[in-house]
C-alpha cells in the first residue's frame, strides 16, 4: 500500500501517458554521436543558468562562465552595466579572437569589477555595453568602423535573481521557457539567502546520469543509510521511500518529498554532532525570521503536506533548484564536457548567520551535503562503465523514477527535432 495518495490514473507515471511505462533505452548516455548532437540541439538552444545577481553588486561587476557543454572553448562575460541591467557577451576580442577576460590561466573562470574590458594582446577596449571604444594605433588599420566591431552579444535574462543566458538569438523569452513551475515559486526569498557554500568536481559519467541520481529518492534508504543512526537507518530501509508529489511540465519537472529532521521528532534519530549544532542534511533546525517563508509561494509544497521537507525543481537541461522547509535553498548544475564526463557544481544558500552557532550550523549542513553528494557520485562511474558495454540497453524504471523517464524522453525529443529540422536553421 502506498503511504501517500497517488493520482486517479493509478500512478504518477500513468498520470502522464506520453511518458509510457516501458523500459528506458540508455544509449543516449553512452553514444558519442548523440552527445555531440545534444551540444547543438540542447546546450546551444536552451536557457542556461550561469549564476545569481548577487555576484554583480555594483556597476562594472562581472564574472566569466565557461560553457564547454555548448562547444569547446565557449565562454561568456556577464556584467552589470551603467543602467543597472545585466548583459552577456561572448568572451572574445574582435581583433584577432583572443579570449578577452581571463587572469593567469585562460581556461579558468574569473570575476571582478572594471570600467571597461581591455584585451591583453593588443589593448583593444570595450565598454560595459560591449561597444568597441579604443583601437591601439587605429590609423594603422584600413577603414575600421568601430561601431561594427563591438563584443558579440549573448541573450541574457534574469528570473528571480537567477541569471540565464541563451546562445540562440531566436529562443523564446526566459519566462515562457521556464513556464508554470517557475511561476509558482516566484516570490520565494532567494534574495535574502546570500551566505554561500559551493562545491565543484569533474565526474566520470554522462550528465544525465547525475541528474537521474538527484531526481529520485528511491535510492536514499539504501545508499545513504550510513548517514543515519543504525536504528534510524533500519527503520527507513524497512519503510522505503515515496514522494508526496510529482509534476511534469515538459521539458521541466519537480518532485516534492517529506522531511522530518529539522528538527527531528526524536533526537535519537540523528547523530550527536547534529544534536549539538542543531543542524544536518536538512539544514539548520531554526528557520530564519524573514518575509516570504510564511506563507510560501503556491508552487512550493504543492501537496500542502504537513510532512513536507524538500521540493526539487529540474529546469531543463542542467539546472536543479531545491527549496528546503527549514528556509534555505540549494542548486545543482551539470555541465557535460564529453559523453562520459561532466562538471558538477553544488551551491548552498543561507540567510547570513547572526552568530557563531548559526554559522557552525550552516557549515555542518554544507559538509553533510558534500558527503551525500559524494555517495551519489560514487555510483556514477560504475554505472557509466557498465551501460557503456551495451550488454543491456533498456532498463525498467519505477513510479518514483518518473522524472528520469521524462528527462531521457525530452533529451531524445530535442535531438530528434534538431536532426529533422533544426540543423538547417
Amino acid at each position: 500500500m502506498p503511504h501517500f495518495a497517488k493520482p486517479a490514473a493509478g500512478s504518477w507515471t500513468q498520470n502522464y501517458p506520453e511518458l509510457g511505462t516501458a523500459p528506458v533505452d540508455y544509449t543516449d548516455s553512452v553514444d558519442p554521436a548523440f552527445f555531440e548532437t545534444e551540444r547543438e540541439a540542447i546546450f546551444k538552444r536552451t536557457w542556461l543558468n550561469v549564476g545569481r545577481v548577487e555576484r554583480l553588486p555594483r556597476t562594472g561587476s562581472y564574472f566569466t562562465k565557461e560553457l564547454p557543454s555548448a562547444g569547446r572553448g565557449m565562454s561568456v562575460i556577464v556584467v552589470k552595466t551603467k543602467d543597472g541591467s545585466v548583459k552577456a557577451f561572448h568572451n572574445l576580442c574582435r581583433h584577432r579572437g583572443n579570449k578577452l577576460v581571463w587572469n593567469d590561466y585562460p581556461h579558468e573562470e574569473t570575476s571582478g569589477t572594471c570600467r571597461q574590458f581591455t584585451c591583453k594582446y593588443h589593448a583593444w577596449r570595450y565598454s560595459l555595453d560591449g561597444e568597441l571604444t579604443f583601437i591601439q594605433q587605429e590609423d594603422e588599420f584600413f577603414d575600421v568602423d568601430k561601431s561594427r566591431y563591438g563584443l558579440v552579444p549573448v541573450r541574457c535574462e534574469v528570473w528571480e535573481g537567477f541569471i540565464f543566458v541563451n546562445l540562440d538569438q531566436h529562443a523564446k523569452p526566459l519566462a515562457d521557457y521556464l513556464g508554470p513551475l517557475a511561476k509558482g515559486i516566484e516570490g520565494y526569498p532567494f534574495h535574502e539567502m546570500t551566505e554561500v557554500y559551493s562545491y565543484k568536481a569533474e565526474v566520470g559519467s554522462n550528465w544525465k546520469l547525475f541528474i537521474d541520481a538527484f531526481a529520485e529518492f528511491y535510492h536514499a534508504p539504501v545508499l545513504h543509510q550510513g548517514q543515519y543512526t543504525k536504528e534510524e537507518a533500519a527503520k527507513i530501509l524497512k519503510y522505503g521511500f515515496e514522494a508526496l508529489h510529482y509534476e511534469v511540465a515538459s521539458p521541466h519537472g519537480m518532485i516534492s518529498v517529506w522531511g522530518g529532521q529539522s528538527p527531528p521528532a526524536d533526537l535519537n534519530m540523528v547523530k550527536p554532532m547534529d544534536r549539538v549544532l542543531r543542524s544536518g542534511l536538512f539544514g539548520p533546525w531554526e528557520r530564519p525570521d524573514i518575509e516570504g517563508l510564511d506563507p510560501l509561494p503556491p508552487g512550493v509544497n504543492p501537496a500542502k503536506a504537513k510532512q513536507w521537507g524538500i521540493d526539487s525543481f529540474h529546469f531543463f537541461p542542467n539546472f536543479m533548484l531545491l527549496i528546503w522547509a527549514p528556509g534555505w535553498y540549494l542548486t545543482y548544475h551539470y555541465w557535460p564536457t564529453a559523453v562520459d564526463k561532466h562538471i558538477f557544481e553544488g551551491t548552498l544558500y543561507f540567510v547570513p548567520p547572526k552568530n557563531a552557532r548559526e554559522r557552525l550550523a550552516q557549515e555542518l549542513a554544507a559538509v553533510t551535503f558534500k558527503e551525500y553528494a559524494l555517495q551519489d557520485a560514487n555510483t556514477l562511474e560504475a554505472t557509466q562503465t557498465m551501460i557503456g558495454t551495451k550488454v543491456v540497453r533498456d532498463f525498467p524504471l519505477c513510479d518514483q523514477e518518473i522524472l528520469l523517464r521524462s528527462l531521457h524522453k525530452v533529451a531524445g525529443d530535442y535531438v530528434k527535432e534538431y536532426s529533422n529540422n533544426g540543423a538547417a536553421r
